[in-house]
């Protein structure tokens, strides 16, 4: 079960996701939020996720990145392929955030993916269901 969540992202989504569970859950001090600003490239982030990462155990460690494919989760699989052992997960959404807290609370490891997906609903394709 991991202890730590750190949340990468483009701008600062990872941050304004961080203050949004936080909203909902209270403070909380075991996630992270590394953000990739316009002025800074890929060695800028790594540097700043590495400096959020250090002294935290691997084994304690997930990421939840905001798209696969971008800078945020390229540079954290760079360091999965060379050896690091961190759990890496893209498409961050706050059901999975809160997924990932609520599992926290009750000892249990997370199924952010599945609960990022259920998270996922057209509302109104489920209200005109609902009519019929």
């Amino acid at each position: 079960m991991a202890k730590e969540l750190v949340l990468i992202s483009h701008g600062k989504m990872a941050e304004e996701v961080k203050k949004s569970a936080e909203l909902i859950m209270g403070p909380q001090e075991h996630i992270h939020a590394v953000c990739l600003l316009p002025e800074e490239g890929p060695e800028d982030f790594e540097k700043k996720f590495q400096d959020t990462v250090n002294g935290i155990p691997e084994e304690d460690l997930t990421v939840f990145a905001d798209l696969m494919g971008g800078t945020p989760a390229n540079t954290v699989s760079r360091l999965i392929m060379g050896g690091q052992n961190i759990h890496l997960v893209a498409g961050m959404n706050l059901a999975m955030v809160i997924d990932w807290l609520n599992s926290q609370m009750i000892g249990n490891d997370s199924d952010a993916v599945n609960a990022g997906k259920a998270g996922i609903v057209d509302i109104n394709q489920m209200l005109a269901s609902m009519k019929k």
